[in-house]
């Protein structure tokens, strides 16, 4: 855990520190006062900096949506980690290895790309992504903030791709975090049979609070018919609707950073209000 560089964004009290993990780009949010809270996030790159954000230098604002919605319900904003994707010029489909739900794809759910192979499908490394981030990245930034954050205050966040390893973190990771914040989850690279391995996978109800979206534009309107089966599949599975799980759709905005930063407060709030 080797620091690289602290920087300042907008509208934020303090600054966002960046490290580097044997390789891997990890950045920190972390309020003034102890937080009780703790936010993980896929896709670094885009959650603070413009300079990194491969969006026309648009970001998540993920930490002003952070401090404003902490704010509403009376809480301590949240720690919060974004860590980055492998994505390289080496490595153009590090981002993918690093967020497919490997479990699901090398065992029964085929990925639905052109001339994919069962090598392919042995360099991914989404297992040992999560493992990474929750056995090594959050507990060393966690003990160098001297702080202990429990799982039910622990949540993660992701789209796109980020969206189904965010899910798929909860069937291999249950006891690190509560709730799974789910944006645009990438249901086309495995169809229907993804969304069925996803959501037979996901815990019992009960024990986590799950969010699901997407748009109405581009990418995001080819959801729809896989989104409306999670959405039936989590209702037989036993989550209630508006209750521990939700599931929306935001007419006019598609699948980019303006349009997940546009309604990001609503996700926050649903993890943070209780």
């Amino acid at each position: 855990m080797e620091l690289v560089k602290r920087y300042q964004i907008r509208g934020v009290p303090g600054e966002i520190s960046r490290f580097d993990f044997d390789g891997r780009t990890v950045e920190l949010c972390s309020p003034q006062e102890p937080s009780g809270h703790l936010l993980i996030a896929h896709d670094g790159q885009n959650v603070f900096d413009g300079k990194s954000s491969t969006f026309r230098g648009k970001t998540w604002e993920m930490a002003q949506h952070a401090f404003k919605v902490s704010h509403e319900v009376g809480v301590t904003p949240p720690v919060i980690i974004a860590v980055w994707h492998g994505s390289t010029k080496a490595d153009p489909m590090g981002r993918a290895k690093d967020l497919s739900p490997q479990q699901f794809f090398q065992e029964d759910v085929q990925v639905k790309l052109p001339n994919i192979s069962k090598g392919d499908l042995a360099l991914l490394r989404g297992d040992q992504y999560l493992e990474s981030i929750f056995n090594s990245y959050v507990p060393q930034i966690l003990k160098s903030l001297q702080l202990e954050i429990s799982a039910d205050k622990t949540a993660l966040i992701g789209s796109s791709m980020g969206g189904l390893s965010t899910l798929y973190a909860a069937h291999k990771h249950p006891n690190k975090f509560k709730t799974a914040l789910a944006l645009s989850p990438h249901w086309l690279i495995g169809g229907d049979s993804l969304v069925h391995r996803t959501i037979k996978e996901l815990p019992a109800p009960g024990s986590h609070k799950v969010w699901m979206s997407r748009g109405t534009k581009a990418l995001d309107a080819q959801y729809k018919p896989f989104q409306d089966l999670a959405d039936e599949l989590m209702i037989q599975k036993g989550y209630r609707k508006d209750l521990d799980f939700v599931s929306k759709v935001y007419k006019k905005t598609g699948h980019n950073e303006a349009s997940w930063a546009s309604y990001l407060d609503q996700p926050l709030r649903f993890w943070l209000k209780d």
